[in-house]
């Protein structure tokens, strides 16, 4: 398969309702008919919550988006300092690497510039495989909440190890 080169970064204040109107229709499609009424409501009223809102202009919920050209095709956030939250990437483009990028540069950021060790997600029972694929394990059985049916998974954010060199300095 070949890999296409889509822009990947932060999502600019303007981009925020695009960004949501993807994540809703795609939500639509693949996960509004496994979970229950009241799920798909709370959904809703998550992704239009104007606390969500401000908190993403004030930077304390960061949103990377993912474009072909100027068209929004993926979105992801992290909230809590390492937990990934709304993945979700149009369906036009599933099965390109689209949603993998996305995760593995959230995780650098964790990592980097964070400085935390792991990842979380609460993942819809679409994308449990897919999270298992990329490096996540599942810490608890799925569960309700909300009427949203998810399973709580994390992945660990390894650090390449550096060899540590104790200098004698008093032979020096």
């Amino acid at each position: 398969m070949e890999t296409l080169a889509y822009e990947y970064r932060w999502a600019k204040v303007d981009e925020w309702i695009p960004a949501m109107d993807m994540i809703w229709r795609t939500f639509q499609k693949f996960e509004g008919d496994i979970y229950t009424e009241q799920g798909v409501k709370n959904f809703y009223e998550f992704i239009t919550d104007y606390d969500l809102y401000r908190a993403f202009l004030n930077g304390k919920y960061r949103l990377m988006i993912a474009l072909d050209d100027n068209k929004i095709i993926g979105a992801a956030s992290v909230r809590d300092r390492r937990h990934l939250s709304l993945l979700f990437v149009d369906e036009a483009y599933h099965y390109r690497g689209v949603g993998r990028t996305l995760v593995d540069r959230l995780c650098d950021y964790v990592k980097t510039q964070l400085g935390e060790p792991c990842m979380t997600v609460r993942s819809s029972p679409y994308a449990v495989d897919f999270y298992k694929k990329i490096g996540f394990r599942v810490v608890s059985p799925q569960e309700c909440i909300e009427g949203m049916f998810v399973t709580a998974m994390e992945k660990e954010l390894v650090c390449q190890r550096k060899e540590r060199i104790d200098l004698d300095y008093e032979n020096f």
